[in-house]
């Protein structure tokens, strides 16, 4: 019972995830490129309405990832989280009165029967870190440092959109982890570290939406979205059997059919992220909702372009790009 009614309250903490998201990701476009991987970004978009609702129901979501965590195994959770995108395809057939197809059928269906399958062949639920204290702090360390890795390559001029969609989802992956800490010290009642971990996870947060935004500046949503969710997903499910003691050989078949549902519900999940009508929710480029792809954004026929030669000579990724996208193709 404590199972079901944690993939509940992680489905409750997805779907408040993905629509926080989805707001924050339609004010990313119109954020000034020059703004790329700088706080100055970050400073603009708290003074976006929508921006800050969707914040704030991103926040809203993370009681419950804790309550979820207090409830079943991280293996679960994090990967339960994929269920948001559902909640995502529903606001879009609404919104955009369009119909799911067969390809969004069969995503959702992967996502249903493989946070399914995990239910079934998951490891116990761990109520305490097993990994020496010494591991916890070279792994989140480590994590820290790769999250971080795109702002100290922009101090030196370099900047890779593929690098900086991985790291966004190494940050929210450390989130997952600390949200796991915060949830065991919670349930110990070490109500001051279980705080600690809650600020940590809120700072981890921070630097995973500024990498995300950036990275839906210099790529479409349909690029940024599932490598994000999938190293968001992967990352903590991995460290779970170090950390915490949540270990795929503890369960039937050696762990065999549970590490299939997991790729299930990671392919549904990556499948629907790429899905034309979340797309055409999140990203104001146009979309065709007939292949799921988005149009040349130098393509003189869906937007115009103005550089400014100057600054480009001076930086490359600071060019000044206004874009005005075309409607959505039906």
């Amino acid at each position: 019972m404590e199972l079901v009614l944690g993939i509940g309250a992680a489905f409750g903490a997805s779907s408040l995830y993905s629509v926080g998201i989805a707001l924050q990701a339609m004010e990313a476009k119109a954020a000034p490129r020059e703004e790329h991987l700088r706080l100055a970004l970050l400073s603009g978009l708290l003074r976006r309405a929508r921006w800050l609702l969707g914040t704030g129901i991103s926040i809203l979501g993370w009681p419950l990832q804790v309550v979820a965590l207090l409830l079943a195994p991280l293996v679960v959770v994090q990967p339960a989280l994929a269920a948001g995108l559902l909640v995502l395809l529903a606001l879009s057939e609404r919104m955009l009165g369009e119909r799911a197809g067969r390809y969004e059928h069969l995503a959702t269906l992967a996502i249903v029967i493989g946070v399914a399958g995990a239910a079934v062949f998951a490891p116990a639920r761990s109520t305490s870190q097993t990994g020496e204290q010494l591991t916890i702090t070279l792994v989140l360390v480590g994590l820290a440092l790769a999250s971080v890795l795109p702002y100290l390559l922009r101090m030196i001029g370099r900047s890779f959109a593929e690098l900086t969609m991985i790291c966004a989802g190494l940050a929210f992956a450390w989130s997952g982890v600390a949200t796991k800490l915060a949830a065991d010290d919670l349930e110990a009642h070490h109500l001051a570290m279980a705080a600690l971990w809650g600020l940590s996870t809120a700072a981890a947060s921070a630097v995973g939406v500024l990498s995300e935004t950036s990275s839906l500046q210099a790529r479409p949503a349909i690029q940024v979205a599932p490598v994000v969710f999938v190293t968001q997903t992967i990352v903590p499910v991995a460290l779970a059997p170090i950390l915490f003691g949540e270990r795929f050989t503890a369960t039937p078949l050696g762990g065999v059919p549970l590490a299939i549902s997991l790729v299930i519900v990671l392919a549904g999940a990556a499948a629907l992220a790429r899905s034309p009508l979340l797309l055409a929710l999140m990203d104001p480029a146009p979309v065709s909702l007939a292949s799921g792809s988005a149009p040349n954004p130098v393509d003189p026929s869906h937007a115009t372009m103005r550089v400014t030669p100057a600054t480009e000579e001076d930086d490359p990724s600071s060019a000044t790009t206004s874009t005005s996208p075309a409607s959505i193709r039906r």
